[in-house]
């Protein structure tokens, strides 16, 4: 664990061990409000609000923002990486690429299909979620559908002609800009990951990151 900081991350209190990522900053200050008694604020460097403390059952916990998109994603991780997080789970949106999906679903991500800049440039294709964190996520989410989550730098609206029917016949049923990405960079940094997404809303983060938060519990 870390004090001190020279990059994105400038850290003003301990880091824990495990961590809440969300993209949003105000996010991460209502969820830190949510599942840590006291917290306190751990970085406020380049606005990316990040909060450490105890959850009611006394295990250090860290709820930190990464920003939109994949590069700032990555660059969280990582860096929270080196600060000593062995465990984390993102919680955040995605859209869905298919039907069969709707709005307020939930899913936990398997795999990433690494179409964004990010995995490219790491050269992994298919990163995966950490399999047990993902089960631990699964349980305490009460068994929502798993999926592959197709990784894109644009927003998914913008994507071109034809772009969604690729990435549903590589396997994939969700897209967004961050999954696929993260999960890139910790596995390149050792950091074992776990994603749970809520399709085409943010009604039901904090609810979802209490739970994310339980799985790590669970786990001890």
């Amino acid at each position: 664990m870390s004090e001190t900081g020279t990059g994105y991350l400038r850290p003003t209190a301990v880091i824990a061990g495990d961590a809440l990522l969300v993209a949003d900053p105000g996010l991460a200050m209502v969820l830190a409000q949510a599942v840590l008694e006291k917290p306190l604020m751990a970085n406020h460097h380049h606005g990316l609000w990040g909060y450490s403390g105890s959850t009611s059952s006394g295990r250090e916990l860290t709820v930190q923002s990464t920003g939109i998109g994949g590069p700032s994603t990555a660059a969280v991780a990582t860096e929270l990486a080196g600060h000593g997080v062995r465990r984390a789970i993102r919680v955040g949106s995605a859209t869905a690429l298919n039907s069969q999906l709707a709005a307020g679903d939930l899913l936990v991500a398997e795999d990433g299909l690494g179409l964004d800049g990010i995995s490219t440039a790491l050269g992994i294709k298919r990163p995966v979620a950490d399999p047990e964190l993902t089960a631990a996520l699964v349980a305490a989410l009460g068994e929502p559908r798993t999926a592959t989550v197709a990784g894109y730098d644009l927003p998914v609206a913008g994507a071109p002609a034809g772009r969604r029917d690729q990435w549903l016949a590589a396997g994939a049923a969700v897209a967004d800009g961050e999954t696929a990405p993260l999960l890139a960079a910790a596995e390149r940094a050792g950091l074992r990951v776990a994603v749970a997404l809520v399709i085409d809303g943010d009604a039901d983060l904090v609810e979802l990151g209490e739970r994310a938060a339980l799985a790590l519990d669970q786990l001890g």
